[in-house]
């Protein structure tokens, strides 16, 4: 069986290789094991404060076959982006351009650098390893992040964002940053992505221009992909959509990549998880189960599984297996999430 569980220190190697596996455009993940054990660290403590107040602390968990402790992906939440460093964006707006004497009117596209987007939450850092993308474990990856957030509103802001990665062609190159970033950074792609992904974000308001880009003056290529996201990044995409997450005119300052957008109060994974109480019960659940997420109620200990069972009202019958990888005893809680 796959679990979610938070991070811990003995994951550093497999957190690397993830972040090699997973390339450029992966932000959040550089191949940069001093860095990636800071964030393990930071991780592991944060999961132990009692305090709530949203900080730059981000929440990291892991996807684990339970019974060979293979890792099969990642994924995290930073519960408010921009406290620690600027969080940039272009936002998409319009220019009037107008003369009432000779009779012309034209708007124009543009993209303004911005960091409207300071505070809120972001899903972030989703992998899921090659070798187990066909097994159906991409939604209990990201949508266990909807249920720890239901058990902990305010440990996060109730606006949650989540950065889609952009548009690559077959060379891994992005047409974007070709038409646009390289000009101002002087550096390829890769580069500039490692630098923000380890943290070194001054470099971007030393460089980026600082006044409106007209959009129709940027190459052709580089105006397809604006709001376009990577084909691999298209399913967790149209998932988030919909989850209730929109796309509010915002992108990525290097790849174009769409930012989507959600009040916690509208996001159907948490207004529709439930709480109820386990009972142990190794009889099969029948032909009339259904695939629901379950989640334990704790911090330090979440676990959150994705199994057919058949609720009965506030009751929830779990087998032995289940309830051993969820932490949970007879009589606790637990919280569901029906799958559509």
């Amino acid at each position: 069986m796959f679990v979610i569980r938070p991070i811990e220190h003995r994951d550093l190697e497999i957190l690397y290789q993830i972040a090699k596996e997973s390339g450029a455009g992966f932000t959040s993940l550089p191949t940069d094991a001093d860095f990636l054990a800071t964030k393990i660290r930071l991780s592991v403590d944060t999961l132990r404060r009692s305090d709530t107040v949203p900080g730059p602390e981000t929440y990291l968990f892991v996807l684990e076959e339970s019974e060979s402790g293979e890792i099969a992906g990642t994924c995290g939440i930073t519960a408010a982006v921009g406290l620690d460093m600027p969080f940039y964006h272009y936002h998409v707006g319009t220019l009037v351009h107008s003369s009432r004497e000779l009779g012309v009117y034209n708007e124009f596209r543009t993209l303004n650098l911005c960091n409207d987007y300071t505070g809120s939450s972001e899903l972030c850092t989703l992998y899921i390893r090659p070798d187990f993308r066909q097994k159906g474990q991409g939604v209990l990856l990201s949508k266990s992040r909807f249920l720890f957030m239901a058990e902990n509103p305010a440990r996060f802001d109730d606006r949650v964002i989540a950065e889609m990665r952009g548009f690559t062609d077959e060379q891994n190159t992005n047409p974007f940053w070709e038409g646009l970033g390289r000009h101002f950074f002087s550096m390829d792609y890769d580069r500039a992505d490692y630098l923000t992904g380890a943290g070194n974000k001054v470099f971007i308001a030393e460089l980026m221009p600082k006044h409106s880009i007209y959009i129709h003056l940027l190459p052709e290529e580089a105006q397809a992909i604006i709001g376009k996201v990577h084909p691999n990044t298209q399913p967790a995409c149209e998932m988030l959509k919909k989850e209730g997450f929109r796309f509010e005119n915002y992108v990525d300052i290097f790849d174009a990549g769409p930012t989507l957008a959600a009040r916690q109060g509208d996001i159907r994974a948490i207004t529709q998880s439930r709480r109820v109480k386990v009972s142990i019960d190794d009889t099969a659940p029948g032909e009339d189960a259904e695939r629901y997420l379950i989640a334990n109620t704790l911090t330090t200990g979440f676990r959150c599984v994705m199994a057919q069972v058949r609720p009965r009202r506030n009751l929830l019958p779990l087998s032995r297996e289940q309830a051993d990888c969820l932490g949970l005893s007879e009589g606790e809680d637990a919280r569901l999430l029906k799958l559509g």
